[in-house]
């Protein structure tokens, strides 16, 4: 631990597994102190019993602004302030643009974009108090390049990537720091219905062999030292930005 990021005060969704996860740790490791929100409480509190002085668990529906506005609240009392928002939650569902249901539509973007700004809005007042404070969110590289069955996915990841540059814009005044990192192809469970889309398992190595540079996925704690440096002082001049971790994918 080279404490990187002692004296931050970080509210962290999504932070209970895969890459979410990956962060959280990294997080401790460096010194944060963490409020993780998500909707699963069984593995929240397994995390808050690893982490017990460092980390604590807030349960909420991002698809509920209520919940989202109430949490905010709760995690800036717990923290003491409010200096470091991490928006990793997110969902991803795939399928043919003929046979989409706008219901799945609106569930990801509730998830994936709605939510993103509902927490930004909340937390503003923190941040700007802080006068020096980052926002990272979770996009993709499917953002910037979509593939079959992505339309809705990409299209969610491509709105975080134009909301986080345009509110580094605004907020840069503030002190308020905004960048969007970009992973591409992470070994995590997140990618099943993706996955199941293009025919499985097989396919997939036989497509990421063929589409990365480098030959290979990515895992979990090869996208965390991103977020980290983002949220670190060390990134202090980097703002509007929309980082890939992609294993030489051009987009």
């Amino acid at each position: 631990m080279t404490d990187r990021l002692a004296g931050k005060l970080v509210l962290l969704t999504g932070g209970v597994a895969n890459i979410g996860l990956a962060i959280l740790e990294s997080f401790v490791q460096e010194g944060a102190k963490v409020a993780i929100v998500d909707i699963d409480s069984e593995r929240g509190s397994k995390v808050e019993q690893r982490f017990p002085k460092a980390v604590k668990f807030f349960r909420a529906d991002l698809s509920s602004e209520s919940d989202i506005r109430a949490v905010v609240g709760k995690a800036a009392d717990w923290l003491g302030g409010l200096n470091t928002l991490c928006l990793n939650a997110g969902i991803q569902l795939s399928g043919n643009v003929s046979q989409f249901a706008t219901e799945a539509w609106d569930k990801v973007f509730d998830i994936n974009v709605r939510a993103n700004f509902i927490f930004v809005q909340e937390s503003l007042p923190h941040l700007q108090k802080a006068k020096k404070s980052s926002v990272v969110m979770m996009s993709s590289l499917a953002g910037k390049r979509g593939a079959p069955g992505l339309t809705c996915y990409s299209s969610s990841k491509a709105a975080v990537i134009g909301m986080a540059t345009t509110m580094a814009i605004e907020l840069a005044k503030d002190g308020v720091r905004v960048n969007a990192v970009c992973p591409g192809w992470i070994d995590t469970p997140f990618n099943g219905p993706v996955i199941d889309y293009i025919g499985g398992k097989e396919k997939q190595e036989a497509l990421v062999k063929s589409l990365i540079p480098l030959g290979r996925q990515a895992t979990a704690d090869e996208v965390a030292p991103l977020f980290v440096f983002l949220a670190s002082d060390e990134s202090s001049y980097v703002t509007a930005q929309a980082i890939n971790v992609c294993g030489g994918v051009y987009s």
